[in-house]
Formats: structure tokens, C-alpha cells, sequence
């Protein structure tokens, strides 16, 4: 789409981050050159765009917003070959946009993950999650017992898992731990990126 790339498209997946750190996503807006004015009128123009019906849909849309994809895979899901598709994003060079798409081109799944090669940052306790810090999968490789919820919109995750009591540097407990009463925490993720944390 004319005058719609993947800054623009950065822009709207900071629009839904904005609920949880208001101050990262003016940083990051800044550091796109982009006003507030303008991430309105990015998302306003999004939105309309979304809801048209001569507009592209699904793996189509984001293709005419990101160009071609810098990595493509296939994925085996319920015996059906789906497509695993991956962007370089400015704003977060770690990482990278990954679709999952099935066959007709609808997505399945969207989110931000850990680039290939890219090593997980040290996630021993909760206190090394701060936001921004790691997405949905480096949560999985450095605890145990996670549980994964998806959000309330399609750009939201949440995550519950439990952390070591007393024991620096231990792996988390899981549900044995759990029951013997170590703290509960519940993760939350846009578009994949850890948000922030709050315990149960």
C-alpha cells in the first residue's frame, strides 16, 4: 500500500503496547521520527484499511505492508503444511515478525520471536523480566511450568508460571511448586513482547 511500510506497520503494533508501557512506546515512536498526531493517524488509517473489503487479507495483507518475507518455512500443524514467515523490524533488531498461515493465507498466528542465533537474555527470576525484555518463547526455554492463555484480543498472550523460593539461580517450580505455595506470577505479552508482570 502507498505510504504504508513497515514503519507505518511498527507503529501499529506499538499502538496496542501503549496500554501497558506508555513511555516505551513514545521512546520508540520517537525513534521512528513519528508524533503522537501521526501514530494516530497511522492506526486510524490502518484500521480503515483493515475493514475495507477491497482490502487484502490475511498472509496478502501483510505482504503488501512488509514486502516479501526475509525468512520462509514450513510448519506441520494437525497434518496440514502451514508456512512459518519472518520480517526484520527496526525498533527491535533481536528479533523478528513471525506469521504462521495455512494454506488459503489466513494467519494463525502473528507475533514477535527471538531471532535466529540470537541468544535468550539471562531470565532467572522475575525480576529479570522487564518489560520489553523477552518474548512468549524465551519464557518457555527459561521456566518451567509455564501455562499459556491467549488474551482477550488476538494481540494479547498471557502466561502463568511459578519462580524458585529461596533458591538464586534455580529453575522455576511448576505446579509441585506451586501446591507448596511459591509465587504465582502471570506474564503479559503484544504482539509477543513481554509487557509487564504481576503476581497472583
Amino acid at each position: 500500500m502507498k505510504g504504508f511500510a513497515r514503519r507505518e506497520f511498527q507503529l501499529v503494533l506499538l499502538r496496542r503496547m501503549a496500554d501497558y508501557q506508555p513511555d516505551l512506546v513514545a521512546e520508540a515512536a520517537r525513534s521512528l521520527g513519528a508524533s503522537r498526531t501521526e501514530m494516530r493517524e497511522v492506526n486510524a488509517r490502518w484500521q480503515r484499511m483493515v475493514r475495507s473489503p477491497g482490502f487484502a487479507h490475511g498472509r496478502a495483507r501483510l505482504a503488501a505492508v512488509l514486502g516479501p518475507p526475509d525468512e520462509v518455512e514450513e510448519r506441520m500443524l494437525a497434518g496440514i503444511v502451514c508456512q512459518l514467515e519472518r520480517w526484520p523490524l527496526s525498533l527491535w533488531p533481536d528479533l523478528r515478525y513471525e506469521t504462521l498461515t495455512a494454506p488459503d493465507g489466513t494467519i494463525l498466528q502473528e507475533w514477535l520471536v527471538r531471532a535466529e542465533g540470537v541468544p535468550v537474555p539471562p531470565l532467572k527470576d522475575v525480576d529479570d523480566l522487564v518489560p520489553w525484555s523477552c518474548v512468549v518463547g524465551d519464557l518457555d526455554r527459561c521456566f518451567d511450568g509455564v501455562r499459556h492463555q491467549a488474551g482477550e484480543v488476538p494481540s494479547r498472550w498471557h502466561a502463568t508460571f511459578t519462580v524458585p523460593d529461596g533458591r538464586p539461580g534455580g529453575r522455576p517450580a511448576g505446579a509441585e511448586g506451586e501446591a507448596k505455595g511459591r509465587p504465582v506470577y502471570v506474564a503479559h505479552f503484544v504482539w509477543g513482547l513481554l509487557q509487564t508482570v504481576t503476581g497472583v
